[in-house]
C-alpha cells in the first residue's frame, strides 16, 4: 500500500491531522489558488454506494487543484460482470491513473488492495471509517475553538452503523477531547462511553446528530420520526438547554424532523452547512498529501 495513503484515522498521528487541518486553513486564505504542480494527474472517484456531498467535494476538490478527474459508476462497469473490487482498481492503476478515491459498504475493504501501488483515499468503508469526514469536522470544531484538548463533544443517534462516530472517537481522544455517546441501546457500541443525553447536553461543547443508517440495517420497531426526536434527536427543548457558546454538527444527509429538529438545521448554533464547505478545503489538503506535497509550513521552513 502507499504510504501516501489515507484509510483510517488510525493511519495519522496528532501531529500529521493538525499538519492535514493548517493546510486545510491556508487553502481558505493564503493558497486558495494553489495547484499541484503536476497539472496531469489523473485521479478517478470509485463510488460504490450513493454519496452527495463526499463525492462531489473530492470532485471540486480535485478539479481546483487542477486534477483531471474521473468518475466510475459501478453500474456501468465489468463489476456487473463479476470483476472484483481488487481487479477493478488494479485495472486503474494498470491504465495510468495516479490515485484513487473509493467508498465502498464492506468494512476495510481496503485490506485487499494492500499490493496497489498508487494512495488510495478512503471515502467511507461500510460501518468502518471515514477520515475526509472526520477531519472536515475537526477542522469545523478547531475554527470554533481553537483547541481539542479539554473539549467535552457528545455524539448522538445511531453510532453501532456509523463510520462518523467510529473515526471522531480515534481522532477527537488523540487530541485530547472527552467523547460522550448518546442514543438508542439497540445501536450501542460496548466499548464506547454512554451517557443520559438530557443529563449531558448543558455540559458539552459540542453536539454531533448521526443519521439513522437505514442502508445498513438500522430500525425500531414501533416507534415514530415524532418520537424518535422527542427521545434521541435534537429538538428544541435540548437546544435551549446547550451552553451558549456550543455549537451543533452533522455529517449530513439530516433527516429533518427526526434527527433534529427542522428549524434547527440552520439555527444560530449550527454549523452542519460549515462542515459542507469546510470539506472542500480538507481534501484539498488531503489529496496534496495524497500526491506526495509536504505540509505548506514545512516547505516554507525549508
Amino acid at each position: 500500500m502507499n504510504k501516501y495513503s489515507l484509510l483510517s484515522m488510525d493511519d495519522l498521528s496528532r501531529e500529521e491531522i493538525l499538519a492535514i487541518l493548517e493546510d486545510a486553513q491556508r487553502f481558505n486564505i493564503s493558497h486558495s489558488d494553489w495547484q499541484l504542480p503536476n497539472s496531469k494527474a489523473l485521479i478517478a472517484n470509485l463510488f460504490f454506494e450513493p454519496s452527495t456531498r463526499t463525492h462531489f467535494s473530492f470532485c471540486s476538490a480535485e478539479m481546483q487543484l487542477g486534477c483531471k478527474v474521473s468518475d466510475f459508476n459501478p453500474d456501468s462497469s465489468s463489476v456487473t460482470k463479476g470483476e472484483t473490487l481488487y481487479d477493478t482498481v488494479k485495472t486503474f492503476e494498470a491504465i495510468g491513473y495516479d490515485a484513487l478515491v473509493i467508498r465502498h459498504p464492506q468494512d476495510e475493504y481496503y485490506k485487499e488492495l494492500e499490493n496497489i501501488s498508487i494512495p488510495i483515499i478512503n471515502a467511507g468503508d461500510g460501518k468502518g471509517n471515514h477520515p475526509s469526514q472526520c477531519l472536515l469536522d475537526l477542522l469545523t470544531i478547531y475554527q470554533e475553538f481553537h483547541h481539542f484538548e479539554g473539549l467535552k463533544v457528545l455524539i448522538v443517534g445511531d453510532i453501532a452503523h456509523s463510520r462518523v462516530a467510529t473515526s471522531n472517537k480515534i481522532a477527537l481522544e488523540k487530541l485530547g477531547a472527552l467523547v460522550y455517546f448518546a442514543g438508542p441501546e439497540e445501536w450501542r457500541r460496548e466499548e464506547y462511553k454512554y451517557v443520559d443525553l438530557d443529563e449531558m447536553i448543558s455540559e458539552v461543547d459540542v453536539v454531533m446528530m448521526l443519521r439513522i443508517q437505514k442502508e445498513r440495517g438500522a430500525s425500531l420497531v414501533n416507534i415514530s420520526n415524532e418520537e424518535y426526536l422527542n427521545r434521541y434527536g435534537l429538538n428544541l427543548k435540548r437546544y435551549a438547554m446547550m451552553k451558549e457558546e456550543a455549537i451543533i454538527m452533522h455529517p449530513a444527509p439530516v433527516n429533518r424532523g427526526i434527527e433534529i429538529d427542522d428549524s434547527l438545521v440552520e439555527a444560530q448554533k449550527s454549523r452542519i452547512f460549515k462542515q459542507m464547505s469546510n470539506g472542500v478545503l480538507v481534501r484539498k489538503a488531503i489529496i496534496k498529501r495524497a500526491f506526495g506535497y509536504k505540509p505548506f509550513k514545512e516547505e516554507e521552513c525549508a
